[in-house]
């Protein structure tokens, strides 16, 4: 186990090839690669990066999840092919980077009763996620859902149901967005379980504002502890929004932080 960033940390602060620079000057060790647009998917945008990583284990890729991933479960045949299409220059991004995992949204509960799960349709949704883990596995990355307060994954109960048909999927376990579906944490982490392949953190202040781990009231020592009563041994990566701290010093503040506790209770 160890303590990373994702680059989604220094949106509107760096670009991706400034960004993993930075993580290697700090001393970051592992980072997760948040590509934000599609002229970042694919094989000449990810060598690019390849080449500033220097010596930054890239954990995982995450996208801007709503520009396609919603309409790998479409019905229209050709909207479905496109975006299997991007999909796959995603996964091509992944292997030129060593990432071996693919941080995955899926749909997006936009209406109400979409929000509440009362219409999920769980047969077509593990035929849709059963489709997608099968692309990628023949790429060699792990397809690895995770819980998302307006995405697919929206409560408890719904990664088991589709993962009893899709054995290869694993699951992100995000604290923020646990938080912001008013769902404890520990409902997530039960039900994933020794399926969960790493972890975005965040602190949070007793003002109920984000922050850097360490930062904050959030008792990382449990979370530590519980992760590994379930057999964790994946990377805890810092997920915030770039107001949530100051200086980019303030990263690896944080990931050391994070790695005294890994080391300790780990």
């Amino acid at each position: 186990m160890r303590a990373g960033v994702s680059t989604a940390s220094l949106f509107l602060r760096k670009y991706n090839e400034q960004a993993l620079p930075l993580l290697n000057d700090l001393g970051v060790k592992t980072a997760e690669v948040f590509l934000t647009t599609y002229s970042e998917y694919g094989r000449e945008f990810a060598e690019k990066l390849a080449s500033v990583q220097g010596n930054v284990f890239v954990n995982s890729v995450h996208i801007l999840n709503t520009q396609f991933e919603p309409q790998l479960f479409n019905a229209h045949p050709r909207a479905k092919a496109d975006a299997f299409a991007w999909l796959d220059k995603v996964l091509e991004s992944a292997q030129v980077l060593g990432a071996p995992y693919y941080t995955f949204h899926g749909t997006a509960r936009m209406k109400r009763a979409a929000r509440s799960g009362k219409n999920d349709d769980f047969d077509k949704m593990r035929d849709g996620f059963a489709a997608i883990a099968k692309r990628c596995d023949e790429k060699g990355v792990t397809l690895c859902l995770e819980n998302v307060e307006w995405s697919t994954y929206n409560r408890p109960g719904v990664f088991s149901r589709i993962a009893e048909s899709v054995p290869s999927m694993r699951g992100v376990l995000d604290i923020k967005q646990a938080r912001i579906s008013e769902y404890p944490y520990e409902d997530y982490l039960k039900e994933m379980g020794e399926k969960i392949a790493y972890v975005h953190v965040s602190d949070v202040d007793e003002q109920g504002k984000i922050c850097l781990p360490g930062k904050g009231v959030f008792d990382f020592q449990t979370l530590v502890k519980r992760l590994k009563d379930v057999g964790f041994n994946g990377n805890l990566l810092i997920e915030v929004y770039t107001g949530d701290y100051g200086a980019e010093s303030e990263l690896k503040v944080s990931c050391d932080y994070l790695n005294e506790i890994l080391y300790k209770y780990g």
